[in-house]
């Protein structure tokens, strides 16, 4: 079960919460693309802050907007200039209505990038864009996350590893990463790596530390 479940989904309402809070019957085709299209753009435009996930809150007439980053000096920005940029261009994403939501944006730290899923496996898929060798990457990261106070991390790739003629797997795993045990705290990501000889995909499952 835990091999074909994403394990973030598999522990929403014991563990996690939904990344978007909202719900209207009426708009909700409408709404969702919404939220999707602006997470898309939110993350590719935060890229170099180190942003994790978005959270999108919605109510009758606002939309609250949480950014986790591990550099939120970056969003911020002098006096909080970069704030006021970052709401400019959500306005010019969202469409023209006779009233316009309030937006509220809200920007959190990730105290341990090393420690996110998602923030690993950005890491490992810049690396391998730059052709670094892949058994170091995967040694390094695993190393790094370990370090950090995980209890287990497993990283996985497949497509033409290295420019082999031939699409393999190769995965490295440290520690207990126990997929189907809700109570448990993994977290997973699952991202591209476009290389010259094609997509790489990563997988992270890591296994944080328990909450005391």
């Amino acid at each position: 079960m835990g091999q074909k479940i994403n394990p973030h989904v598999l522990r929403l309402g014991p563990l996690y919460d939904w990344n978007s809070r909202w719900f209207d019957e009426r708009t909700y085709k409408r709404t969702m693309l919404e939220d999707h299209a602006l997470r898309k753009k939110l993350l590719e435009k935060l890229k170099m802050a180190g942003v994790a996930s978005i959270d999108i809150e919605r109510s009758i007439n606002s939309i609250k907007i949480i950014a986790h980053v591990s550099r939120p000096g970056m969003v911020i920005g002098r006096a909080g200039t970069g704030l006021e940029d970052l709401k400019k261009f959500l306005v010019s994403l969202l469409p023209k209505k006779k009233n316009m939501p309030k937006i509220d944006i809200q920007v959190e730290q990730v105290k341990e990038p090393n420690l996110d899923a998602f923030l690993v496996a950005k890491n490992v898929a810049d690396q391998l864009e730059k052709r670094l060798p892949f058994k170091r990457i995967l040694i390094q990261n695993v190393d790094r996350v370990m370090t950090a106070g995980a209890r287990g991390v497993k990283i996985a790739l497949a497509g033409r590893i290295a420019g082999a003629e031939i699409g393999r797997k190769e995965k490295l795993q440290k520690g207990t990463v126990p997929l189907s045990t809700i109570r448990e705290h993994i977290t997973f990501a699952s991202v591209p790596a476009l290389t010259k000889k094609g997509y790489i995909g990563i997988k992270v499952w890591i296994n944080g530390p328990r909450e005391k």
